[in-house]
């Protein structure tokens, strides 16, 4: 899985000493192939939390340090 080293690099960088890694599966997760079929639209798994708005120049800010961490 390329994902994992990745996310170890990213968690590092952000001194973050326990994460999850959420990977979407199935088409309602927009993926082109399905592997684990779910029964309609109101069933199987939904993950959600709730927008709120973003500083963009606090955010980029965020991604240059992490940028340069990793």
């Amino acid at each position: 899985m390329v994902l994992q080293p990745v996310v170890k690099r990213l968690a590092k960088a952000m001194d973050a000493e326990n994460y999850n890694i959420l990977q979407n599966n199935g088409r309602l997760a927009h993926q082109e192939v399905d592997h684990i079929p779910k029964p309609n639209h109101t069933e199987g798994l939904g993950i959600e939390w709730p927008a709120q708005k973003t500083d963009m120049d606090k955010l980029k800010a965020l991604f240059n340090e992490v940028k340069a961490k990793m």
